[in-house]
């Protein structure tokens, strides 16, 4: 499994199918725009292909906060129907856990919607734990 990271509009785009099963309320061109626009602000996007096609994608930013320090944050990890439990997700949780330690950064964290039992599952195994609450006040 090569993991790659995408630099450019188009390959960006590459990665929408993925992307859209966990974000299906975007569009492909906000997808598109809005992640190229996060480029500036430290937000990769690493991804996975078989076959020519994006079979798993995981976006992701460095941060430092006063509670827990310096970590990187997962915005995203989606893997294709087509190839869920082959190990593709694993591989980029993996390789951003790895970038972390290379980076002698205090942790990974991440959100994850109360439905999604195989990846919590996924997170709990790989020594994640469920440490809040996050509360959100739309405007």
């Amino acid at each position: 499994m090569t993991i790659k990271i995408a630099h450019t509009e188009a390959e960006v785009r590459k990665c929408w199918y993925v992307i859209s099963l966990l974000r299906p309320h975007l569009t492909e061109d906000v997808f598109v725009e809005t992640a190229v626009q996060m480029f500036s602000e430290g937000y990769q996007l690493a991804y996975i292909e078989k076959d020519d096609e994006v079979v798993s994608a995981i976006g992701f930013r460095y941060l430092q906060m006063l509670y827990n320090g310096k970590q990187i944050y997962i915005d995203d990890l989606t893997t294709s129907d087509k190839v869920r439990g082959e190990g593709y997700g694993t591989a980029l949780l993996d390789y951003v856990i790895d970038l972390a330690k290379a980076n002698n950064y205090d942790c990974v964290t991440l959100d994850s919607g109360p439905t999604r039992h195989t990846a919590h599952r996924l997170y709990l195994n790989k020594g994640f734990q469920i440490s809040s609450h996050h509360f959100v006040k739309k405007l």
